[in-house]
Protein backbone atom coordinates (compact mmCIF):
# COMPACT_ATOMS: atom_id res chain seq x y z
CA UNK A 1 0.00 0.00 0.00
CA UNK A 2 3.08 2.36 1.00
CA UNK A 3 4.53 1.44 -2.37
CA UNK A 4 1.41 2.65 -4.28
CA UNK A 5 0.87 5.65 -2.37
CA UNK A 6 4.31 6.28 -3.52
CA UNK A 7 3.73 5.99 -6.97
CA UNK A 8 0.69 8.31 -7.26
CA UNK A 9 2.52 11.40 -5.60
CA UNK A 10 5.32 10.50 -8.05
CA UNK A 11 5.82 12.52 -11.24
CA UNK A 12 7.29 11.28 -14.58
CA UNK A 13 10.57 13.11 -16.11
CA UNK A 14 8.61 14.89 -18.76
CA UNK A 15 5.32 16.18 -16.32
CA UNK A 16 8.27 17.58 -14.27
CA UNK A 17 9.90 19.24 -17.23
CA UNK A 18 6.37 20.63 -18.50
CA UNK A 19 5.74 22.21 -15.19
CA UNK A 20 9.02 23.87 -14.15
CA UNK A 21 8.95 25.30 -17.89
CA UNK A 22 5.59 26.56 -17.19
CA UNK A 23 6.30 28.33 -14.01
CA UNK A 24 9.71 29.83 -15.81
CA UNK A 25 7.58 30.86 -18.72
CA UNK A 26 4.98 32.86 -16.90
CA UNK A 27 8.01 34.21 -14.48
CA UNK A 28 10.18 35.24 -17.72
CA UNK A 29 6.98 36.74 -19.63
CA UNK A 30 5.40 38.59 -16.74
CA UNK A 31 9.13 40.18 -15.42
CA UNK A 32 10.92 40.72 -18.89
CA UNK A 33 7.44 41.86 -20.13
CA UNK A 34 7.03 44.35 -17.73
CA UNK A 35 10.50 45.48 -17.72
CA UNK A 36 10.28 45.72 -21.41
CA UNK A 37 7.34 47.60 -21.73
CA UNK A 38 7.94 50.63 -19.95
CA UNK A 39 11.71 50.59 -21.04
CA UNK A 40 10.80 50.77 -24.77
CA UNK A 41 7.86 52.68 -23.30
CA UNK A 42 10.51 55.08 -22.35
CA UNK A 43 12.42 55.02 -25.35
CA UNK A 44 10.03 55.78 -27.57
CA UNK A 45 8.24 58.81 -26.00
CA UNK A 46 12.56 59.54 -25.94
CA UNK A 47 12.78 59.25 -29.78
CA UNK A 48 9.62 60.73 -30.45
CA UNK A 49 10.55 64.00 -28.50
CA UNK A 50 13.87 64.43 -30.80
CA UNK A 51 11.44 63.86 -34.12
CA UNK A 52 9.44 67.00 -32.80
CA UNK A 53 13.29 69.20 -32.21
CA UNK A 54 14.09 67.84 -35.50
CA UNK A 55 10.99 69.30 -36.86
CA UNK A 56 11.28 72.89 -34.67
CA UNK A 57 14.94 73.41 -36.09
CA UNK A 58 13.70 72.41 -40.11
CA UNK A 59 10.19 75.21 -38.89
CA UNK A 60 12.96 77.56 -37.22
CA UNK A 61 14.91 78.05 -40.44
CA UNK A 62 12.10 77.97 -42.47
CA UNK A 63 10.90 81.54 -40.21
CA UNK A 64 13.13 84.56 -41.84
CA UNK A 65 10.06 86.88 -40.39
CA UNK A 66 6.82 87.26 -38.00
CA UNK A 67 4.80 87.57 -40.86
CA UNK A 68 2.46 84.71 -41.48
CA UNK A 69 3.45 82.80 -38.92
CA UNK A 70 0.54 81.81 -38.16
CA UNK A 71 -0.16 80.73 -41.36
CA UNK A 72 2.83 78.45 -41.18
CA UNK A 73 1.61 76.81 -38.17
CA UNK A 74 -1.80 76.05 -39.56
CA UNK A 75 0.14 74.51 -42.64
CA UNK A 76 2.47 72.17 -40.62
CA UNK A 77 -0.81 70.95 -39.04
CA UNK A 78 -2.27 69.97 -42.37
CA UNK A 79 1.00 68.82 -43.28
CA UNK A 80 2.41 66.46 -40.22
CA UNK A 81 -0.37 66.78 -37.85
CA UNK A 82 1.38 68.39 -35.00
CA UNK A 83 0.06 71.20 -32.99
CA UNK A 84 2.11 74.42 -33.58
CA UNK A 85 2.27 77.47 -31.41
CA UNK A 86 5.23 80.39 -31.68
CA UNK A 87 5.76 82.13 -28.52
CA UNK A 88 7.23 85.62 -28.07
CA UNK A 89 9.87 85.88 -25.50
CA UNK A 90 7.51 87.55 -23.60
CA UNK A 91 5.16 84.78 -23.58
CA UNK A 92 2.42 86.32 -26.09
CA UNK A 93 1.20 83.70 -28.90
CA UNK A 94 2.07 84.49 -32.29
CA UNK A 95 0.92 81.75 -34.55
CA UNK A 96 -1.13 78.57 -33.62
CA UNK A 97 -2.43 76.02 -35.40
CA UNK A 98 -5.33 74.89 -33.91
CA UNK A 99 -7.26 77.83 -32.21
CA UNK A 100 -7.09 81.37 -33.06
CA UNK A 101 -3.93 82.83 -31.33
CA UNK A 102 -5.41 86.20 -30.36
CA UNK A 103 -7.74 84.40 -27.80
CA UNK A 104 -5.06 82.66 -26.46
CA UNK A 105 -3.58 83.75 -23.16
CA UNK A 106 0.07 84.13 -22.35
CA UNK A 107 2.50 81.18 -22.41
CA UNK A 108 5.27 82.88 -20.81
CA UNK A 109 4.60 80.61 -17.46
CA UNK A 110 4.44 77.20 -19.35
CA UNK A 111 6.41 74.73 -17.77
CA UNK A 112 7.69 73.77 -21.34
CA UNK A 113 8.28 77.42 -21.86
CA UNK A 114 10.41 78.01 -19.04
CA UNK A 115 12.46 74.84 -19.24
CA UNK A 116 13.32 75.94 -22.93
CA UNK A 117 14.41 79.51 -21.59
CA UNK A 118 17.18 77.90 -19.55
CA UNK A 119 18.16 74.50 -21.09
CA UNK A 120 18.39 73.53 -24.61
CA UNK A 121 14.82 72.26 -24.58
CA UNK A 122 11.47 72.04 -22.37
CA UNK A 123 9.28 69.31 -22.28
CA UNK A 124 6.34 67.86 -20.64
CA UNK A 125 3.14 66.12 -21.27
CA UNK A 126 -0.32 67.12 -19.92
CA UNK A 127 -4.02 67.73 -20.53
CA UNK A 128 -4.89 70.18 -23.56
CA UNK A 129 -7.80 72.30 -22.84
CA UNK A 130 -7.66 73.91 -26.25
CA UNK A 131 -8.05 70.58 -28.07
CA UNK A 132 -9.45 68.52 -25.42
CA UNK A 133 -6.71 66.06 -25.34
CA UNK A 134 -3.51 64.69 -23.64
CA UNK A 135 -0.42 65.79 -25.60
CA UNK A 136 3.42 65.78 -25.50
CA UNK A 137 4.68 69.42 -25.61
CA UNK A 138 7.95 70.01 -26.81
CA UNK A 139 9.63 73.59 -27.00
CA UNK A 140 12.50 75.09 -28.21
CA UNK A 141 13.82 78.87 -28.40
CA UNK A 142 15.23 80.53 -31.38
CA UNK A 143 16.40 84.20 -32.74
CA UNK A 144 15.06 86.16 -35.44
CA UNK A 145 16.74 89.78 -35.86
CA UNK A 146 18.26 89.53 -32.65
CA UNK A 147 14.80 88.78 -30.40
CA UNK A 148 14.17 85.55 -29.36
CA UNK A 149 10.94 83.56 -29.75
CA UNK A 150 9.38 79.99 -29.44
CA UNK A 151 8.38 77.41 -31.48
CA UNK A 152 6.12 74.85 -29.13
CA UNK A 153 5.72 71.44 -30.82
CA UNK A 154 2.71 69.14 -29.89
CA UNK A 155 2.01 65.46 -30.62
CA UNK A 156 -0.90 63.42 -29.32
CA UNK A 157 0.05 61.30 -26.79
CA UNK A 158 -3.04 58.91 -27.81
CA UNK A 159 -1.59 58.30 -31.13
CA UNK A 160 1.94 58.01 -29.54
CA UNK A 161 0.31 55.33 -27.28
CA UNK A 162 -1.28 53.94 -30.38
CA UNK A 163 2.40 53.84 -32.34
CA UNK A 164 4.25 51.86 -28.86
CA UNK A 165 1.49 49.79 -28.75
CA UNK A 166 1.75 48.31 -32.44
CA UNK A 167 5.85 48.44 -31.90
CA UNK A 168 5.05 46.59 -28.43
CA UNK A 169 2.92 43.77 -30.16
CA UNK A 170 5.67 42.84 -33.04
CA UNK A 171 7.87 42.88 -29.88
CA UNK A 172 5.91 40.79 -27.85
CA UNK A 173 5.11 38.19 -30.70
CA UNK A 174 8.81 38.20 -31.36
CA UNK A 175 9.34 37.28 -27.59
CA UNK A 176 6.35 35.03 -27.52
CA UNK A 177 8.11 33.05 -30.59
CA UNK A 178 11.22 32.41 -29.45
CA UNK A 179 9.95 31.53 -25.82
CA UNK A 180 7.66 29.13 -27.66
CA UNK A 181 10.38 27.49 -29.51
CA UNK A 182 12.93 27.28 -26.66
CA UNK A 183 9.57 25.68 -24.79
CA UNK A 184 8.90 23.07 -27.71
CA UNK A 185 13.08 22.09 -27.78
CA UNK A 186 12.99 21.45 -24.04
CA UNK A 187 9.91 19.55 -24.40
CA UNK A 188 11.31 17.29 -27.00
CA UNK A 189 14.13 16.48 -25.09
CA UNK A 190 12.25 15.73 -22.05
CA UNK A 191 10.00 13.94 -24.10
CA UNK A 192 12.86 11.77 -25.45
CA UNK A 193 14.52 11.03 -22.51
CA UNK A 194 11.19 10.01 -21.08
CA UNK A 195 11.11 7.08 -23.93
CA UNK A 196 14.61 6.46 -23.30
CA UNK A 197 13.94 6.03 -19.91
CA UNK A 198 10.59 4.02 -19.96
CA UNK A 199 12.85 1.59 -22.90
CA UNK A 200 14.95 1.07 -19.95
CA UNK A 201 12.34 0.70 -17.75
CA UNK A 202 10.56 -1.94 -19.78
CA UNK A 203 14.34 -3.72 -20.41
CA UNK A 204 14.78 -4.28 -16.58
CA UNK A 205 11.23 -5.50 -16.19
CA UNK A 206 12.38 -7.94 -19.11
CA UNK A 207 15.24 -8.93 -17.62
CA UNK A 208 13.39 -10.27 -14.58
CA UNK A 209 11.16 -12.75 -16.41
CA UNK A 210 13.60 -13.71 -19.61
CA UNK A 211 15.96 -16.53 -19.09
CA UNK A 212 18.14 -15.96 -22.78
CA UNK A 213 19.73 -12.73 -23.21
CA UNK A 214 17.98 -9.58 -24.74
CA UNK A 215 19.82 -6.68 -25.87
CA UNK A 216 18.70 -2.92 -25.48
CA UNK A 217 20.32 -0.08 -27.80
CA UNK A 218 20.04 3.63 -27.81
CA UNK A 219 21.48 6.23 -30.01
CA UNK A 220 20.04 9.16 -28.46
CA UNK A 221 23.25 10.55 -26.23
CA UNK A 222 26.77 8.99 -24.98
CA UNK A 223 24.79 8.57 -21.89
CA UNK A 224 22.54 6.53 -22.46
CA UNK A 225 24.49 4.53 -25.19
CA UNK A 226 26.42 3.82 -22.28
CA UNK A 227 24.04 2.51 -19.57
CA UNK A 228 22.15 0.66 -22.60
CA UNK A 229 24.83 -1.00 -23.92
CA UNK A 230 26.13 -2.39 -19.98
CA UNK A 231 22.44 -3.64 -19.10
CA UNK A 232 22.61 -5.23 -22.50
CA UNK A 233 26.00 -6.87 -20.68
CA UNK A 234 24.31 -7.84 -17.94
CA UNK A 235 21.36 -9.26 -19.25
CA UNK A 236 24.21 -11.78 -21.07
CA UNK A 237 25.61 -12.73 -18.12
CA UNK A 238 22.85 -13.36 -16.17
CA UNK A 239 21.40 -15.41 -19.02
CA UNK A 240 25.30 -17.16 -18.70
CA UNK A 241 24.74 -18.03 -15.39
CA UNK A 242 21.27 -19.35 -15.74
CA UNK A 243 23.13 -21.85 -18.75
CA UNK A 244 25.90 -22.71 -16.02
CA UNK A 245 24.59 -22.96 -12.77
CA UNK A 246 27.60 -24.88 -12.04
CA UNK A 247 29.54 -21.87 -12.87
CA UNK A 248 27.54 -19.47 -10.99
CA UNK A 249 30.19 -18.51 -7.83
CA UNK A 250 32.60 -17.38 -10.43
CA UNK A 251 30.19 -15.70 -12.16
CA UNK A 252 29.08 -13.77 -9.38
CA UNK A 253 32.47 -12.87 -8.36
CA UNK A 254 33.12 -12.12 -11.69
CA UNK A 255 30.10 -9.63 -11.55
CA UNK A 256 31.48 -8.59 -8.68
CA UNK A 257 34.49 -6.95 -9.69
CA UNK A 258 32.27 -5.75 -12.80
CA UNK A 259 30.72 -3.72 -10.22
CA UNK A 260 33.75 -2.75 -8.64
CA UNK A 261 35.19 -1.70 -11.54
CA UNK A 262 32.44 0.44 -12.47
CA UNK A 263 32.42 1.81 -9.16
CA UNK A 264 36.21 2.89 -9.45
CA UNK A 265 35.88 4.28 -12.81
CA UNK A 266 32.90 6.31 -11.73
CA UNK A 267 35.00 7.61 -8.89
CA UNK A 268 37.89 8.42 -11.04
CA UNK A 269 35.98 10.30 -13.60
CA UNK A 270 34.42 12.54 -10.84
CA UNK A 271 37.29 12.74 -8.12
CA UNK A 272 39.34 15.65 -10.32
CA UNK A 273 35.95 17.98 -10.98
CA UNK A 274 34.98 17.31 -7.08
CA UNK A 275 38.59 18.52 -5.95
CA UNK A 276 38.66 21.51 -8.57
CA UNK A 277 35.33 22.12 -7.31
CA UNK A 278 36.29 21.99 -3.42
CA UNK A 279 39.45 24.07 -3.91
CA UNK A 280 37.74 26.69 -5.64
CA UNK A 281 35.02 27.05 -2.74
CA UNK A 282 37.99 26.89 -0.61
CA UNK A 283 39.82 29.54 -1.81
CA UNK A 284 37.13 31.97 -2.66
CA UNK A 285 35.94 31.73 1.00
CA UNK A 286 39.67 32.37 2.68
CA UNK A 287 40.30 34.78 -0.10
CA UNK A 288 37.70 36.71 -1.62
CA UNK A 289 39.90 39.06 -3.54
CA UNK A 290 41.44 36.68 -5.74
CA UNK A 291 42.04 38.00 -9.11
CA UNK A 292 39.45 35.66 -11.16
CA UNK A 293 41.76 35.51 -13.77
CA UNK A 294 44.47 33.51 -11.91
CA UNK A 295 42.10 31.23 -9.94
CA UNK A 296 42.46 27.72 -12.10
CA UNK A 297 45.80 28.03 -12.71
CA UNK A 298 46.90 29.33 -8.61
CA UNK A 299 44.59 26.55 -7.52
CA UNK A 300 45.90 23.62 -9.51
CA UNK A 301 49.73 24.70 -8.49
CA UNK A 302 48.89 24.95 -4.64
CA UNK A 303 47.40 21.29 -5.10
CA UNK A 304 50.12 19.88 -7.58
CA UNK A 305 52.52 21.23 -5.67
CA UNK A 306 52.31 20.67 -2.09
CA UNK A 307 56.12 19.93 -1.34
CA UNK A 308 57.05 23.49 -2.67
CA UNK A 309 53.84 24.58 -0.63
CA UNK A 310 56.23 26.98 2.21
CA UNK A 311 58.45 28.81 -0.88
CA UNK A 312 55.96 29.64 -3.32
CA UNK A 313 53.84 31.36 -0.30
CA UNK A 314 56.72 33.34 0.52
CA UNK A 315 57.40 34.41 -3.17
CA UNK A 316 53.57 35.33 -3.62
CA UNK A 317 54.00 37.28 -0.40
CA UNK A 318 56.57 39.21 -1.37
CA UNK A 319 55.39 39.55 -5.11
CA UNK A 320 52.12 40.86 -3.33
CA UNK A 321 54.09 43.88 -1.26
CA UNK A 322 55.97 44.39 -4.32
CA UNK A 323 53.35 45.13 -6.67
CA UNK A 324 51.05 46.95 -4.15
CA UNK A 325 54.41 48.93 -3.58
CA UNK A 326 54.35 47.65 0.73
CA UNK A 327 57.56 46.96 0.28
CA UNK A 328 60.47 49.11 1.80
CA UNK A 329 63.05 49.12 -1.02
CA UNK A 330 67.14 50.57 0.88
CA UNK A 331 68.70 51.43 -2.06
CA UNK A 332 72.60 51.99 -1.77
CA UNK A 333 75.88 51.10 -3.85
CA UNK A 334 76.46 47.78 -4.05
CA UNK A 335 79.53 46.60 -6.20
CA UNK A 336 77.82 43.64 -8.27
CA UNK A 337 80.70 41.68 -8.90
CA UNK A 338 81.10 40.80 -5.27
CA UNK A 339 77.40 40.45 -4.78
CA UNK A 340 77.22 38.01 -7.93
CA UNK A 341 80.10 35.94 -6.55
CA UNK A 342 78.36 35.51 -3.31
CA UNK A 343 75.20 34.32 -4.80
CA UNK A 344 77.19 31.67 -7.23
CA UNK A 345 79.11 30.69 -3.87
CA UNK A 346 75.61 29.90 -1.85
CA UNK A 347 74.08 28.20 -5.38
CA UNK A 348 77.14 25.90 -5.32
CA UNK A 349 75.82 24.07 -2.17
CA UNK A 350 72.94 23.02 -3.95
CA UNK A 351 74.60 22.73 -7.30
CA UNK A 352 77.85 20.56 -6.15
CA UNK A 353 78.59 19.29 -9.72
CA UNK A 354 78.10 22.29 -11.86
CA UNK A 355 80.33 24.92 -13.43
CA UNK A 356 79.94 28.68 -13.27
CA UNK A 357 81.93 30.66 -15.23
CA UNK A 358 82.31 34.06 -13.87
CA UNK A 359 84.98 36.77 -13.44
CA UNK A 360 85.18 39.27 -10.92
CA UNK A 361 83.57 42.71 -12.14
CA UNK A 362 83.83 45.84 -10.08
CA UNK A 363 80.64 47.36 -11.31
CA UNK A 364 79.28 49.47 -8.61
CA UNK A 365 75.04 50.43 -8.72
CA UNK A 366 72.50 52.06 -6.73
CA UNK A 367 70.27 48.57 -5.93
CA UNK A 368 68.75 47.20 -2.91
CA UNK A 369 70.81 44.76 -2.08
CA UNK A 370 67.98 42.03 -1.15
CA UNK A 371 65.85 42.56 -3.21
CA UNK A 372 69.06 42.39 -6.42
CA UNK A 373 69.67 39.22 -4.97
CA UNK A 374 66.64 37.42 -4.82
CA UNK A 375 66.30 38.33 -8.83
CA UNK A 376 69.80 37.68 -10.19
CA UNK A 377 69.70 34.23 -7.82
CA UNK A 378 66.59 32.77 -9.42
CA UNK A 379 67.66 33.46 -13.08
CA UNK A 380 71.32 31.81 -12.45
CA UNK A 381 68.80 29.16 -10.46
CA UNK A 382 66.48 28.36 -13.39
CA UNK A 383 70.02 28.10 -15.83
CA UNK A 384 71.51 25.21 -13.77
CA UNK A 385 67.98 23.61 -13.30
CA UNK A 386 67.25 23.76 -16.85
CA UNK A 387 70.66 22.64 -18.38
CA UNK A 388 73.63 20.17 -17.72
CA UNK A 389 76.70 22.26 -19.12
CA UNK A 390 78.16 25.06 -17.89
CA UNK A 391 76.64 28.52 -17.00
CA UNK A 392 77.89 31.66 -18.02
CA UNK A 393 78.11 34.91 -16.19
CA UNK A 394 79.06 37.92 -17.88
CA UNK A 395 78.62 41.40 -16.19
CA UNK A 396 79.78 45.27 -17.03
CA UNK A 397 78.79 48.47 -16.20
CA UNK A 398 75.69 48.24 -18.77
CA UNK A 399 74.23 44.87 -18.81
CA UNK A 400 74.48 41.15 -16.74
CA UNK A 401 73.97 38.19 -18.86
CA UNK A 402 73.66 34.97 -18.01
CA UNK A 403 73.91 32.09 -20.68
CA UNK A 404 73.03 28.49 -20.83
CA UNK A 405 73.00 25.62 -22.94
CA UNK A 406 69.96 24.10 -21.28
CA UNK A 407 66.35 23.08 -22.75
CA UNK A 408 65.37 26.21 -23.77
CA UNK A 409 62.35 27.95 -24.24
CA UNK A 410 59.46 28.26 -27.31
CA UNK A 411 59.85 31.40 -29.29
CA UNK A 412 55.72 31.70 -28.24
CA UNK A 413 56.32 30.78 -24.41
CA UNK A 414 58.95 33.80 -23.89
CA UNK A 415 56.81 36.76 -23.57
CA UNK A 416 54.35 35.25 -21.20
CA UNK A 417 56.73 33.04 -19.12
CA UNK A 418 57.59 36.43 -16.71
CA UNK A 419 53.71 36.99 -16.56
CA UNK A 420 52.25 36.36 -12.80
CA UNK A 421 51.09 32.44 -12.57
CA UNK A 422 52.37 31.30 -16.11
CA UNK A 423 54.23 28.15 -16.73
CA UNK A 424 54.65 26.58 -19.68
CA UNK A 425 52.75 23.30 -20.22
CA UNK A 426 55.13 20.85 -20.70
CA UNK A 427 57.14 18.78 -18.88
CA UNK A 428 60.26 21.10 -19.05
CA UNK A 429 60.84 24.38 -18.29
CA UNK A 430 57.89 25.92 -15.77
CA UNK A 431 58.99 28.84 -14.63
CA UNK A 432 58.71 27.78 -10.58
CA UNK A 433 55.20 27.88 -10.94
CA UNK A 434 55.24 31.41 -12.96
CA UNK A 435 56.35 33.14 -9.54
CA UNK A 436 60.18 33.31 -10.24
CA UNK A 437 60.21 35.41 -13.37
CA UNK A 438 57.21 37.44 -12.72
CA UNK A 439 59.20 38.34 -8.80
CA UNK A 440 62.22 39.15 -11.00
CA UNK A 441 60.35 40.91 -13.56
CA UNK A 442 58.56 43.04 -10.52
CA UNK A 443 62.21 43.89 -8.98
CA UNK A 444 63.77 44.84 -11.83
CA UNK A 445 61.05 47.53 -12.47
CA UNK A 446 61.58 48.41 -9.02
CA UNK A 447 64.75 49.39 -10.38
CA UNK A 448 64.20 50.61 -13.18
CA UNK A 449 66.38 47.77 -15.25
CA UNK A 450 65.41 45.65 -18.51
CA UNK A 451 64.93 42.04 -18.66
CA UNK A 452 65.95 40.90 -22.03
CA UNK A 453 65.27 37.19 -22.94
CA UNK A 454 66.30 35.39 -25.87
CA UNK A 455 65.99 31.61 -26.43
CA UNK A 456 66.09 28.55 -28.88
CA UNK A 457 64.28 25.02 -27.91
CA UNK A 458 67.05 22.37 -26.77
CA UNK A 459 69.74 24.96 -27.52
CA UNK A 460 69.68 27.30 -24.24
CA UNK A 461 68.86 30.55 -23.27
CA UNK A 462 70.13 33.79 -22.89
CA UNK A 463 68.70 36.07 -19.90
CA UNK A 464 70.12 39.72 -19.61
CA UNK A 465 69.37 42.66 -17.44
CA UNK A 466 70.04 45.89 -18.62
CA UNK A 467 71.03 48.72 -16.22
Amino acid sequence: MKGISLDKKLLNIHDIFFRKFIILFIIIVLGLGAIFYFWIKDIYVEQTKIDLLHNIDILSLQIKSLEGVDRLAKEVKQSINLRVTIISNSGKVLGESDKDFNKMDNHLNRAEIIDAKFQDYGSIIRYSHTIKKELLYVSKRFKISKKYYYIRMARELELINEQFLNLSYKIGLLFLTFIASAFWVVLRISKNVQNETKNILNFLRNLTTQTKAIKIESSYSIEFNKITKLLTTVSQNLAKKDKQKSKYTAKLKLSNRQKDDIISAISHEFKNPIAVISGYAQTLLEDRDINPKIQDKFLTKIFSNSSKLTNMIDRLRLLIKLEEGKHPFKFREINMGILIDDIIDDLKLTYQNREINFKLDDTKIDVDETMITIAISNIIENALKYSQDNIDIELNNKSLTIIDSGIGIKESDIPKIINKFYRVSNNGWNNSLGVGLSLVKNILELHKFKLEIRSIENKGSIFKIIF
